[in-house]
């Protein structure tokens, strides 16, 4: 192999590669370039099946007792479709371009009474069902209930057995597909006996349409149909919210605790001065606030080798967030489809773990610690085990009950070998060149050998007081456009305001700095001195705030419901709340030590 010793030639064969890896081929929805003849067969893909309220609970459309081919050959996915929960198969429906059918039989079929109380365990739970045309998702429910009265009341059950589809052409391209059962009556499933069969007739038709739209992208919204939301509209309350609070906190920060830093520096210099003659190595002496601990504040914490595993991969992610959004404002893979974005965040994962490997090596070698090589392993571990534990047991889930959503045995190959052969070895290069490149920490105070005595401190000044205030005003920033976005995540709709999101994010980060140059003063004020684990704890806890609404969401806002569904949610809401913890936690930490060495730089103590 040549992928070794030559760059150009290692980057040749492995471009190809992460171009699948992104996925972001002719999955559905994306604009396909397939021109047909009159009379060219159009193949129908089925796809999946699923509650409605329920997007990742998603089954294969032939676990139904539905029309199947008596050989089930399948069509070859990429892994933003695999990682999608699509699994696409031909049908039976034999369409051909530009050629309108009307009312063809596509099978006959004997229930027994199994059969049709799965059928009807699925229509009560609003299944829908997904085929796929030319790379255009197409959709409609399974069947149809019908509730009425109270006294008598009336439950009816009945399926869909005849499809119209719709497609519509410009020249030589399909532009839209869709299906209808508008003038249909559903075929009724109720009055059953146990021992009886129940006789079936599916049938379709067909209806072409030309349309003076050249491509798919210059359809208007809602002209198909709306089964799913398309689009969220501009949120302006979320902006000004948002943009409120940062000129609130920013204003905070660059008035008053500058006015504040200001006149301590001019008292405490003012003093240096006047006592500097007598008072040898004792200047301190009768000195409160943060002058008094200038040779403690340096001193480096317990546990330095998970601080910096945390700092290594918080600074990875938030690499990971920007290159996602930035990704997706220069429509680098399709946005209308979750796919494409999650397999573009696996192999932004397995690019940045180099920054991970780097920013912890690096800070760990300037605070002075020499266990490197287990460094490394703490930190290529410290998400990579949470996620693969997680994931487990979601996927058990999946796989136990036959959804669609678990991954089957070569994806899960293919991620491991990705992990394997390029996010851990970056994380292990990134670590050897951090190390190598670390200069000393060169604190602007010396620090003594025994640690001063820290006085009582206040209720409000308290870990857990400091970690509510610095979680939740970073959390009220975004909270209305976390709504937004758990309705894309965990519903129908469908997020494209990126540029939004972009702004939302910074605004994000702004904040968290401030608070945490804020809380990390008032800290210092009370003559203690312990602020690097608080900086990261008082600023991440915005992840437990974000997990919190995930639980509220989830009860007040959502119609999502059973074990599949819940273990995945919850599951994977935990790890977006220890995301933001490991994000938000960098930014608070490093933006409290720049503020402190500002500090202690322009104090004058000889």
């Amino acid at each position: 192999m040549t992928v070794v010793g030559n760059p150009r030639s290692w980057s040749c064969q492995w471009l190809p590669i992460l171009i699948l890896l992104l996925g972001t081929g002719h999955g559905p929805g994306v604009e396909g370039v397939t021109h047909y003849k009159a009379g060219d067969p159009v193949i129908l893909y089925v796809n999946k099946v699923g509650p409605y309220h329920n997007p990742q609970e998603t089954y294969h459309y032939y676990q139904l007792p539905v029309c199947c081919p008596e050989k089930i050959r399948h069509k070859s996915l990429s892994l933003g479709e695999v990682l999608d929960g699509d699994r696409m198969a031909e049908s039976l429906y034999e369409i051909r371009f530009r050629e309108n059918v009307e009312k063809r039989i596509l099978c006959h079929m004997q229930l027994s009474s199994a059969q049709v109380e799965q059928l009807r365990q699925a229509i009560e739970e609003l299944y829908y069902f997904e085929f796929v045309v030319d790379d255009l998702p197409i959709r409609g429910f399974v069947g149809y209930m019908e509730e009425s009265g109270f006294l008598p009341h009336s439950h009816k059950i009945g399926l869909w057995t005849h499809l119209d589809f719709h497609l519509e052409f410009h020249g030589d391209r399909i532009i839209f597909a869709n299906v209808s059962v508008r003038d249909v009556k559903p075929h009724s499933l109720d009055g059953l006996r146990p021992d009886e069969f129940l006789g079936l007739t599916h049938t379709y038709s067909v209806r072409w349409s030309e349309t003076s739209v050249e491509r798919r992208s210059d359809r208007r919204r809602g002209d198909d149909g709306g089964f799913f939301p398309r689009t969220l509209e501009i949120h302006w309350l979320s902006i000004i919210n948002s943009m409120v609070l940062v000129f609130l906190l920013v204003g905070f920060v660059a008035v008053i605790l500058m006015r504040v830093l200001r006149n301590d520096l001019a008292r405490y210099n003012l003093d240096e001065e006047t006592t500097s003659a007598g008072s040898g190595d004792d200047f301190d002496q009768g000195d409160n606030g943060w002058k008094i601990i200038h040779t403690d504040v340096f001193r480096f914490p317990p546990y330095r080798g998970l601080l910096c595993a945390v700092l290594g991969v918080g600074a990875q992610f938030l690499a990971l967030g920007t290159g996602i959004i930035v990704m997706a404002l220069l429509g680098m893979f399709n946005v209308h489809r979750h796919g494409a974005i999650n397999s573009a965040a696996i192999l932004l994962y397995a690019l940045t773990c180099c920054i991970s490997g780097y920013v912890s090596s690096h800070f760990y070698r300037q605070i002075g610690g020499e266990r490197w090589v287990w460094n490394i392993i703490l930190t290529t571990s410290l998400f990579s085990v949470p996620f693969f534990l997680t994931w487990s047991v979601v996927n058990s889930v999946h796989w136990a009950n036959g959804s669609t959503q678990a991954l089957p045995a070569t994806t899960i190959l293919l991620l491991l070998t990705v992990w394997l052969l390029v996010g851990f070895p970056l994380t292990v290069i990134g670590g050897i060149f951090g190390k190598n490149n670390a200069s000393p920490f060169d604190a602007p105070c010396r620090t003594k050998n025994i640690a001063r005595e820290i006085p009582p401190q206040p209720w409000y000044k308290s870990t857990v007081i400091h970690m509510t205030v610095g979680g939740f005003l970073p959390f009220s920033a975004i909270s209305v456009e976390l709504y937004y976005i758990f309705a894309t995540v965990w519903g129908r709709e469908q997020y494209t305001l990126y540029g939004i999101l972009f702004f939302v994010f910074a605004i994000l980060l702004s904040v968290g700095a401030c608070i945490s140059i804020a809380l990390t003063y008032f800290q210092l004020s009370g003559e203690d001195y312990r602020w690097w684990w608080r900086s990261v704890l008082s600023v991440g806890s915005t992840g437990l705030f974000i997990f919190l609404y995930s639980v509220f969401y989830y009860a007040r806002r959502s119609n999502m419901s059973g074990a599949v569904q819940t273990v995945e949610f919850f599951g994977y809401s935990l790890l977006t709340g220890y995301v933001f913890f490991l994000m938000l936690g960098t930014i608070s930490f490093f933006s409290s030590l720049k503020f402190i060495r500002y500090i202690y730089v322009n104090l004058k103590m000889d």
